[in-house]
């Protein structure tokens, strides 16, 4: 890595040139970075705004889920199945899925080798259970935090390789260069959150051959929301040089808790607590799902199966399904205007509507599982504690000790599934740009619970092949790189500088529009969609963002990381509903965890209104065969176009075939 200065306006500015920049410091983006520099790229950086601020080190669940391979057992497995699993998940591609299922073992092991405890018994097998969408036996945990645990074994093994990390930069923009059609990225600007103040405002520029993403999904665009507050997401500067978004209708939701953002699934649900609701000031207590159940054995065995049916579903609503749950939670909090609690210090009761809460009468597979699990017996926090004490002391190290507490929950933007395309070696249609972990959008509608962690490590895996197999020329000239960047960094230059005005800057302005964000996300682009709300929303959202690129004013540089945060923000949730809005108009319908509203649609719940009528996708339909591409021309103007899923490749794994290939080095490519 070389350094050196630039001049733009008489200001000089950082210059660092390297082959390949990291931006983000999650668990994909560490083992990115660790395995450049294990195949023998070296001159790499990691550049992030917070070290271990991302979704990776700050979130989890009841036992959080890795899905790979089986390893264990006698159930027959193969490479070939699990891609068959995660391809009929609905719109994702065949050939992405082959890559996922095929170096699962490799990513797997390769995090069991720097020391993640996930379990295995004495002969070596590491055990395994099902997941939701899993036929199979291929999840594994290490418990509540197992993505920390990931995050915590990279950044010893970055440590021991002495990667350089320059924490404290927030990347704002991507640098391009363009050669008839084929645009590449050849590095970015970063602020330098520790010199805002100097004259340049921070600015540093990065010159790179190699640009790998992982800055997650866009957490910032949603209100409700069970991200950690740190995970904001960086998808608009991708957008903004013209990268393509799939499936960027295709998003997870389900219910959490808000005090302490995190998962209500697993063991938290199967301990089968007490739903309550209450007014803003908790009082007029209700268990209000009594009015929708027709008996307790329904509505207890419902909250049970929320635990692994935990993502909301369209599809489990019918017949006093879990996903039933969540519509009455969203009903009670949104609609309703109260709030809702999970009470894990009583047993549910019929409040003189139902009869009270007794083993008898839940369903033979909550029943069994309770029964397996040693907890027939006591009250919610009891069970739990049987089952699973690590879900109580999590709670309690964030102050919350839900023995003596209610605690606070509501249906929460959880995972984006879509995101940034990448191809089987996860590179952008911008070439050298390399989307990996959440904000590549690689996942279908449904995918089983614990593959993003296997995604994120086997894209990051194949992007670090490729560029240290085909990528590893050094970086532009500073010469060449400054003919072909000048104006793109003046541009973000003099924009700073504009929107700089210690009279004027409105830092109202600047809350406001974060907010609009994602209140118009969280009530159009959530889990409850409507035909009727979606074009004002694209509409007000366009406004937006012309807006802020117009009117911006900020009364100090220090503002400056927000005010480019709330552009990104903007642009991401511009396309998301762009997307939506396409998908409703090709007449999509409810799928995946979003319910879309329909007046001729069915009456799925006898005691929900007729507001609440809605229709699933026929299986042939166009929008179960196709993926929605959306990117920005070079002029601002929105593309769109459908393509067809990609199916499952056909393999040559006759022996001596491949050997042959790989000697002539025809693998990677």
């Amino acid at each position: 890595m070389q350094k050196s200065q630039i001049k733009m306006n008489n200001i000089s500015m950082p210059l660092f040139s390297l082959n390949t920049i990291v931006i983000g410091s999650g668990a994909a983006s560490l083992n990115a970075a660790v395995n450049l520099v294990e195949n023998g790229q070296k001159d790499i950086a990691i550049v992030t705004d917070q070290w271990g601020g991302g979704t990776s080190n700050n979130t989890g669940s009841d036992k959080q889920t890795y899905y790979k391979l089986s390893l264990s057992g006698d159930l027959p497995d193969s490479p070939r199945e699990m891609a068959n699993d995660l391809y009929k998940g609905e719109c994702m591609h065949g050939d992405i899925a082959l890559c996922e299922a095929q170096n699962s073992m490799q990513a797997f092991f390769h995090l069991a080798s720097l020391g993640v405890p996930f379990p295995h018994d004495r002969y070596g097998a590491y055990v395994g259970y099902k997941t939701d969408h899993d036929p199979m036996e291929r999840a594994t945990s290490a418990g509540p935090l197992t993505s920390n645990l990931m995050f915590k074994a990279l950044a010893k093994d970055v440590e021991n390789k002495g990667i350089k990390v320059f924490n404290h930069y927030e990347i704002i923009a991507l640098l391009t260069d363009k050669t008839g059609e084929e645009k590449k990225v050849i590095g970015a600007i970063a602020l330098d959150l520790m010199n805002l103040e100097s004259e340049n405002y921070g600015f540093v520029i990065f010159d790179a051959t190699n640009v790998v993403l992982g800055t997650g999904g866009p957490a910032g665009i949603y209100k409700t929301s069970v991200y950690p507050e740190s995970q904001i997401g960086s998808t608009g500067m991708a957008f903004e040089i013209g990268a393509i978004g799939n499936n960027l209708t295709e998003s997870q939701y389900g219910l959490a808790s808000t005090k302490f953002r995190w998962n209500l699934s697993g063991t938290y649900q199967q301990a089968i607590p007490r739903y309550v609701s209450t007014d803003q000031d908790g009082k007029d207590e209700q268990e209000f799902l009594n009015q929708y159940f027709p008996d307790m054995g329904k509505l207890a065995t419902a909250i049970f199966l929320k635990g692994y049916q935990w993502p909301f579903d369209p599809r489990k609503v019918r017949n006093y399904g879990s996903s039933l749950i969540d519509i009455l939670v969203y009903q009670e909090t949104v609609l309703k205007g109260r709030r809702v609690f999970l009470d894990f210090q009583n047993n549910p009761t019929g409040a003189g509507i139902l009869e009270d809460f007794s083993f008898d009468l839940l369903s033979g597979e909550a029943y069994s599982y309770l029964e397996k699990s040693g907890a027939l017996f006591g009250i919610p926090i009891k069970r739990l504690a049987k089952m699973n004490q690590p879900a109580i002391d999590l709670y309690r190290a964030s102050n919350i000790d839900i023995s003596k507490e209610y605690l606070e929950i509501a249906v929460c933007a959880q995972h984006n599934n879509g995101g940034l395309k990448g191809n089987i070696w996860w590179e952008s249609n911008i070439k050298h740009l390399f989307p990996v972990g959440e904000v590549n959008g690689t996942h279908g509608v449904y995918r089983p619970g614990g593959s993003a962690l296997n995604s994120g490590q086997v894209g990051s895996l194949r992007a670090a092949k490729f560029i240290s197999k085909l990528y590893t020329n050094e970086p532009i000239s500073e010469e060449n790189f400054l003919r072909a960047t000048k104006d793109q960094i003046k541009t973000k230059f003099d924009f700073s500088k504009n929107i700089i005005s210690e009279d004027k800057g409105d830092i109202q302005f600047l809350k406001t529009s974060r907010e609009k964000i994602q209140e118009r996300m969280s009530a159009c682009g959530a889990h409850i969609r409507s035909k009727e709300k979606i074009n004002e929303a694209v509409e007000q959202a366009w406004a937006l963002y012309e807006k802020l690129q117009a009117e911006m004013k900020i009364p100090s540089v220090k503002n400056l990381p927000a005010a480019f945060k709330n552009l990104d923000l903007c642009l991401t949730h511009v396309l998301y509903l762009e997307t939506i809005k396409e998908y409703l108009e090709k007449d999509g319908k409810s799928r995946g965890s979003y319910l879309v509203l329909d007046e001729n649609g069915e009456v799925h719940s006898e005691n929900l209104g007729e507001e609440w009528k809605f229709s699933l996708n026929a299986d042939e339909s166009f929008v179960e065969k196709n993926i929605l591409e959306i990117s920005l021309d070079d002029k601002g103007k929105i593309l769109k176009k459908w393509i067809g899923v990609r199916p499952i490749p056909d393999e040559d794994t006759w022996f001596e075939n491949v050997w042959n290939k790989f000697l002539k080095d025809e693998i990677i490519k």
